[in-house]
């Protein structure tokens, strides 16, 4: 391998981002697989996101994406993978001799955060929100079993979206607006895509399930801290999906022990 080869550029992009922790994750698996790569959190906007990723040289193995871009990078991509075309998200871009890559870790970070809980199954859910990994948690949710799905978001475009998309899934979607909301949180499984500060106007059911709460900073959300049942946080998602970014990049493989001792969060 070249030096130019063996030093490489990899990023997480979004705004904000300085809250990112993906820069300890990303780093901690180079030092695992002995990588002299580099990898930062970069503040770009929706806007700038499509000029930012075609200006990328050869020196770059690959990109992170919170929201906003998950959607905004679409246009720029060369090839998408069928759970990107699915879910209309990528976070994740990879380059590979100029050509963009994009794929989705978020779909099968939430299922194997799932799994290490021992949810294998779902029959039924209820997703919080309507936004792109609110779409992920939907595909995800299909693939673990779910036929029907309740969705708290407001009317628009995007329930729409969820609606469309459930209908591409063969997946029963009922719209609930956030008034009505705290009706739908006793199905077995809740994940939470939603701001916390919106989340938290629902009241939880006495006797809950377990909530998978997409967020981690600040962490524990209101919803997550009134929760009865067994709760999941954004760091468990963040860590898996972190997990299939560095397999895609790298092109290895990494104990997720590694990941969660560079947050050192229990």
């Amino acid at each position: 391998m070249s030096q130019a080869e063996s030093v490489r550029k990899a990023a997480v992009l979004g705004h904000p981002i300085e809250h990112s922790l993906s820069p300890a994750l990303h780093r901690a698996a180079y030092e695992e697989l002995g990588l002299s790569w580099t990898y930062e959190a970069i503040d770009v906007t929706a806007d700038g996101v499509g000029d930012f990723v075609s200006a990328c040289g050869r020196e770059w193995a690959g990109l992170s994406l919170t929201m906003p871009l998950k959607e905004a990078v679409l246009p720029v991509l060369d090839s998408r993978t069928p759970v990107v075309e699915l879910t209309q998200a990528a976070n994740t871009v990879v380059f590979n001799h100029g050509a963009k890559s994009g794929h989705n870790t978020d779909v099968s970070g939430i299922i194997a955060a799932l799994h290490e809980r021992h949810v294998v199954s779902i029959d039924s859910a209820t997703i919080l929100g309507s936004g792109a990994t609110a779409r992920s948690a939907m595909v995800a949710l299909h693939e673990l079993g779910s036929r029907e799905c309740a969705v708290v978001a407001r009317e628009g475009e995007s329930s729409q979206r969820m609606q469309d998309l459930g209908a591409l899934l063969g997946l029963a979607v009922e719209i609930v607006p956030w008034s009505q909301g705290s009706a739908v949180l006793d199905r077995p499984v809740v994940m939470n895509t939603a701001p916390a500060e919106v989340a938290a106007q629902l009241a939880p059911p006495q006797e809950a399930g377990f909530l998978f709460d997409a967020i981690y900073h600040p962490w524990p959300t209101p919803l997550a801290s009134n929760w009865a049942g067994e709760v999941l946080s954004g760091l468990d998602l963040l860590v898996h999906q972190a997990l299939g970014q560095v397999e895609l990049m790298t092109g290895a493989t990494v104990p997720i022990a590694v990941l969660w001792a560079a947050l050192n969060p229990r």
